[in-house]
């Protein structure tokens, strides 16, 4: 008996969200096509110059927006931000700083601050429940 693999493929959109751009920006082969592990790890390591330049100018996906602002998706889309934006879009904004950014940061340190008490006090409660040697 022989076993053959076949070559894992996935949708675009899938491809598209793992390479972090827009899938309506890629190229139209791109959109078209199934994407294969072997294909999605050749465009990681080395990228061509249409996914170099939509990683570096945009417009990118909500994930990516909301990361550069340093901000959650929900906080995004409370900011009434729903469309992919540029680079040049997003800078903007970060010089603008509108009320409703700077709010939305605020939430996200309070919320990185909570998660890192949380882990410390789980971490604590672990060490007690360890037996002595």
């Amino acid at each position: 008996m022989t076993s053959h693999q076949s070559a894992q493929t996935m949708k675009p959109a899938t491809a598209a969200k793992k390479l972090g751009v827009y899938l309506e920006a890629t190229p139209a082969e791109f959109q078209e096509g199934v994407v294969s592990r072997d294909e999605l790890n050749a465009l990681q390591a080395d990228p061509p110059a249409w996914l170099r330049d939509l990683r570096r100018d945009g417009p990118h996906p909500r994930p990516v927006v909301a990361a550069r602002l340093g901000i959650s998706i929900s906080g995004l889309a409370r900011g009434g931000i729903t469309d992919p934006l540029t680079t040049e879009q997003i800078e903007a904004l970060r010089q603008d700083a509108p009320e409703w950014l700077v709010r939305e940061r605020a939430t996200q340190a309070e919320v990185r601050k909570e998660t890192v008490r949380i882990k410390e006090k789980r971490k604590e409660q672990q060490e007690k429940q360890q037996p002595k040697k």
